[in-house]
């Protein structure tokens, strides 16, 4: 039962946060594949869980909680449908014995990231469906961080739930022989709900936590699944990144650097687990990831902000830019090529990246930060209003305020 003093929704709420992703993925299992419908189910559970948990008490097993009523709400929607009536009578009885058999099996994410990343469905359509399906991301955040507008997300989401049902796109975890084809794909996916519980795109938190354990949840068993270097590239990266989260904000919710950050607060145990795999992750030929994970364990090696290997770093961005191009990791290189080179040099490979990220605000606070440095105060402060005018997140939005503060401050701009 609830303590008096707690907050009865905001509790309900967490645990269906928690348990929404396992929940769907059984769901639509049961539904064969309908996301509509398994989605409509699982809201309806979170429903009955609103009004009847405050009263009765959580269940000692929220989940198998939460699936049973999903289940039994699918079979219902699914009786009023006259076309699904074989489907129906084929259903078992919603006994006990059936429900801890739902919950028990433990790769229906597994099943479901797969299916998302069906080589029919388009790449951008298996990302964003990942993202609603696991990621638990509304279609406003997604739109966001695929720079569109909501309306056409929206209409994205329904042709790729669609194309599912309609293809009759198995719910499965691909045969050996297919998993090279499918696995780059769900490693992008992976790797994309991290980055949003790492830095959200939009909202007052910096960081989401459940996305990102989630992420390392999948990467560990798509590691698992296929043995794939690059898969334990992708975990190590997960990895490092999730290890500092304590330490990037400070008692206020703000931003922190990586360079002021106090190293004390990282995870040792997750950074010595990382550490192991890069190696690993490296044999026969580095993958994005793997170089990637390289470069955030020269970070993690380094006792002080001042001891990174930043020549080191560079290079590496070097071979990731050679195996692996685009803009963002050309963004992330003259970075690294400024602090080992100088902002001046930094700031002339930034500029050539105008053309292709000039709405990306990371851009404009990167290139504001190199200007900052050099002392152009004026044009610092122009180009950190320009990266204000394009930030989502709260956390980021007063860090650039409180540079574009410093900077008016030092030059009257």
């Amino acid at each position: 039962m609830y303590d008096d003093g707690v907050d009865r929704a905001a509790a309900i709420e967490a645990v269906f946060r928690a348990e929404r992703a396992r929940v769907l993925a059984t769901t639509i299992r049961v539904t064969n594949g309908d996301f509509e419908l398994a989605e409509e189910a699982v809201q309806d559970a979170f429903a009955a869980a609103l009004a009847r948990w405050p009263a009765e008490g959580t269940p000692d097993e929220p989940r198998a909680w939460l699936i049973s009523v999903a289940r039994h709400k699918a079979i219902d929607a699914i009786r009023r449908r006259i076309k699904l009536r074989e489907l129906v009578a084929a259903e078992p009885p919603a006994d006990e014995a059936t429900t801890t058999e739902l919950v028990a099996v433990p790769d229906d994410r597994l099943r479901l990231i797969y299916t998302c990343c069906h080589p029919a469905l388009a790449s951008e359509a298996q990302v964003a469906l990942t993202l609603r399906t696991l990621g638990g991301l509304t279609t406003d955040e997604i739109a966001r961080a695929f720079l569109t507008s909501p309306a056409t997300m929206a209409q994205r989401l329904v042709r790729a739930k669609s194309k599912i049902r309609d293809a009759r796109i198995p719910y499965e975890v691909p045969e050996a022989s297919q998993l090279p084809e499918r696995t780059g794909a769900v490693m992008a996916v992976v790797y994309l709900i991290f980055n949003e519980g790492y830095a959200a795109t939009a909202g007052d938190a910096w960081f989401r936590r459940d996305l990102c354990h989630e992420a390392i949840r999948l990467g560990r068993m798509v590691a698992e699944l296929t043995s794939a270097p690059d898969a334990h590239g992708l975990v190590a990266l997960m990895l490092l990144h999730d290890s500092r989260r304590d330490a990037r904000t400070d008692a206020h919710g703000d931003l922190v650097l990586l360079e002021d950050q106090d190293r004390g607060r990282w995870d040792r145990a997750q950074i010595d687990e990382a550490l192991a795999l890069v190696p690993v992750a490296l044999r026969g030929g580095p993958g994005p990831y793997g170089l990637q994970a390289a470069i955030a364990a020269l970070h993690a090696a380094a006792p002080r902000a001042a001891d990174t290997d930043w020549r080191q770093i560079t290079g590496l961005y070097d071979e990731l830019m050679r195996r692996h191009p685009s803009p963002i990791v050309a963004l992330n290189r003259a970075v690294a090529v400024a602090m080992s080179h100088g902002p001046e040099a930094g700031l002339a490979l930034i500029a050539q990246l105008a053309d292709e990220l000039a709405d990306y605000h990371l851009w404009h606070a990167a290139k504001a930060d190199l200007l900052r440095r050099l002392g152009r105060h004026r044009d610092a402060a122009t180009t950190y209003r320009a990266a204000l005018a394009r930030v989502g997140s709260a956390p980021e939005r007063r860090f650039l305020e409180r540079r574009l503060a410093e900077v008016e401050l030092t030059d009257g701009a």
